[in-house]
């Protein structure tokens, strides 16, 4: 009797994908299932047949032979568990239901965690970039017992709970539920005389020292990836990644918003009447900064291209400075006395020329306390 298309069987295009594959396999394997149909003679050649299309047409390299020769290319190799010799039923089965029933098969590999480390950095090492030696803990193979757990003459034993499938069966109602062994936790495998350095993990803890780079323009709350670098996986499996979070000092001068700048620039009574000229600092080096006459406090020069160039691209932002008029403190009694002087001039003309925000805002709460009725 011929064979039926296996792409019929699932009752998918000959385009679907694996994930297409693994839901059609799903919902006839929960429909046909053995323990749903018992005594079911056709449920169970249903079932058969379903997981035999599954085990081809899951399998990249079986199913473009499949896709070329049809049947004949795998005849004698698929059959997953009922007569052939690819995979049993339980590998199928753990493959589709595992994330339902508690994980896969036998000594599955895992891939190990990601870590994170903090790299604290200057303003002008963030705005620059630097190359930085990191120190990081972290988990690698035993050398004692080649990552195995058992002690030198020693090796893992089959799980007797399980019998090495890492997987035991219960029995729930008309199913049977698979769950990772209590015994084993799911390794298949026991450790009778552990390793002495390792106590059975099979990994010891050591300090790993990385280089860093750190590209241009990064600021606080970025993060660079070291691909591999992260915990050793289990069983064989890949490692995680080691993700270097970025966090920029407070700086002694500037404030960083993005991609500008922003600095307070300390100014004289002299200056801010008059104007003059001052030295300000950016991460260039020094510039010269023209005051203007009767600047008041707050007001802001901007240095345009004297910011950050962003890591993620586009050109530099700008330096903002912002002139903050200082009273003079500890004064001489001459230096007082002229001040009063001074002060005296500006009484003895029209004061209002001279402090125009003073005289307004006087004028305003004059005008406050008028309008309020007690």
């Amino acid at each position: 009797m011929a064979k039926r298309d296996h792409y019929e069987i699932l009752g998918v295009d000959r385009s679907a994908d694996e994930k297409e594959i693994k839901r059609a396999y799903r919902k006839l394997a929960m429909k046909y299932h053995p323990d749903r149909n018992p005594d079911d003679v056709d449920a169970e050649n249903k079932f058969k047949e379903a997981s035999e299309a599954y085990e081809v047409l899951a399998d990249a390299s079986k199913r473009r032979a499949y896709d070329q020769f049809g049947h004949a290319s795998v005849d004698g190799q698929a059959g997953g568990g009922f007569g052939g010799g690819g995979a049993s039923f339980s590998d199928i089965f753990g493959d589709v239901f595992g994330d339902i029933f508690g994980g896969g098969g036998r000594g599955r590999s895992s891939r190990g965690s990601d870590l994170r480390y903090t790299l604290e950095l200057d303003l002008e090492e963030a705005v620059r970039g630097t190359t930085v030696k990191i120190r990081v803990p972290g988990h690698v193979e035993c050398d004692a017992c080649d990552g195995s757990g058992a002690e030198k003459g020693s090796r893992p034993e089959t799980c007797g709970t399980c019998g090495g499938m890492g997987q035991v069966r219960m029995q729930q109602g008309f199913f049977t539920v698979q769950q990772t062994c209590p015994t084993c936790r799911g390794s298949g495998k026991v450790i009778k005389n552990p390793c002495k350095k390792c106590h059975g993990a099979g990994r010891v803890e050591e300090e790993k020292t990385l280089s860093v780079k750190v590209p241009p323009g990064v600021d606080t709350g970025d993060r660079i990836r070291l691909s591999g670098e992260g915990e050793m996986g289990a069983d064989g499996g890949p490692p995680g990644d080691l993700y270097v979070q970025i966090s920029v000092r407070e700086h002694a001068i500037f404030t960083r918003d993005g991609r500008n700048l922003y600095c307070e620039v300390p100014i004289s009574i002299v200056d801010a009447a008059l104007g003059g000229e001052l030295e300000v600092p950016t991460l260039d080096g020094r510039v010269k900064l023209k005051i203007p006459p009767e600047s008041q406090t707050g007001k802001m020069f901007r240095l345009r291209g004297k910011g950050v160039a962003p890591v993620r691209g586009g050109g530099p932002g700008d330096l903002l400075c912002r002139v903050v008029v200082e009273t003079p403190v500890n004064l001489t009694k001459r230096q007082k006395e002229l001040l009063e002087e001074f002060q005296q001039t500006l009484d003895g003309s029209n004061g209002n020329n001279h402090a125009p925000k003073k005289t307004s805002w006087f004028e305003g709460v004059k005008s406050f306390f008028d309008e309020m009725k007690f």
